[in-house]
């Protein structure tokens, strides 16, 4: 069984998780305000994954017998320069996210909990999916730039971003 240092960096993580939610949430009320509607539906669905992700930590400590402390999370900023500056500050986001699960790994390893090791990769490989995702996103619209019929389309494009839970699927 993992140790109490584990499991206090597990409840500061699902507030890093409900934070990350919290965040894309903001960012998606952003894009509708500004009328991309398949920016604000790609940034909806990024807020229910990390929702899930959450979740799964969550369930993960239960079933380990640890004590759930839900922290208090910070709000997230609303307003941004650009969508470029949006999806710029979601992939920083991101590898802060991925510093943590690092951090969670090496404090498995640390403390030889094999168990917490094993759950944790799959955000490691879960990370590394949404770093691609963000960095994606980010070199389009460099590309772009201000060619307005450029950012219509690929505002269409994202408009057919369906959620799926991730978490699900990798338990089945």
């Amino acid at each position: 069984m993992a140790g109490n240092k584990m499991y206090e960096a597990l409840n500061e993580q699902i507030k890093y998780e409900l934070y990350s939610s919290y965040l894309y949430l903001s960012m998606s009320a952003y894009f509708s305000e500004a009328g991309l509607n398949g920016f604000a539906n790609w940034m909806m669905v990024q807020a229910k994954e990390e929702m899930t992700h959450a979740n799964k930590l969550y369930g993960y400590l239960i079933s380990r017998g640890a004590p759930i402390k839900l922290l208090p999370i910070d709000g997230p900023p609303s307003a941004w320069k650009s969508p470029l500056d949006v999806l710029q500050e979601g992939l920083k986001h991101e590898r802060f996210v991925t510093s943590r699960f690092n951090m969670l790994m090496d404090l498995a390893d640390k403390s030889k909990d094999h168990a917490s090791k094993i759950f944790l990769q799959w955000y490691v490989t879960e990370q590394v999916e949404e770093e691609e995702n963000f960095t994606d996103l980010v070199n389009k619209l460099k590309f772009i730039k201000d060619d307005g019929g450029a950012l219509f389309m690929l505002d269409k494009d994202l408009a057919a971003r369906a959620f799926v839970d991730s978490t699900q699927a990798a338990e089945a």
